[in-house]
């Protein structure tokens, strides 16, 4: 990564502020400021070493159980347990914040199309 802190690192350090949807020691969920379905929230480690997905499940794959977990939590309590996760991989698969990061997706995604 650049020594340049991403949106995520900067929501991470609280200099951006969230409304907090869920939180672990090492997770923290948020809703999507451009959602692309009813219930779009974003999912984060509050760790900024990892920039994708793979680099994530190679350096720490307990960390990327825990995004699925709050993942999972989330849509229980929101939408009856029915999601779609989603992790963007590399600028040419439309990922376009490089700190990696899960999109929650669910209500009604038959209207919506995904986007980065």
């Amino acid at each position: 990564m650049s020594d340049e802190p991403t949106v995520f690192g900067r929501i991470v350090s609280g200099e951006i502020p969230v409304e907090v949807l869920a939180e672990t020691e090492r997770v923290l969920a948020f809703a999507d400021i451009a959602p692309q379905a009813p219930i779009h929230i974003l999912i984060i480690p509050k760790e900024t070493t990892y920039r994708d997905v793979t680099e994530l499940a190679a350096g720490d794959p307990g960390l990327l159980a825990e995004i699925v977990s709050v993942a999972k939590d989330l849509a229980t309590r929101l939408a009856d347990g029915d999601y779609r996760l989603v992790f963007n991989n590399g600028a040419a698969a439309g990922q376009t914040v490089f700190h990696v990061h899960a999109h929650l997706l669910a209500g009604g995604l038959e209207e919506h199309t995904l986007g980065a």
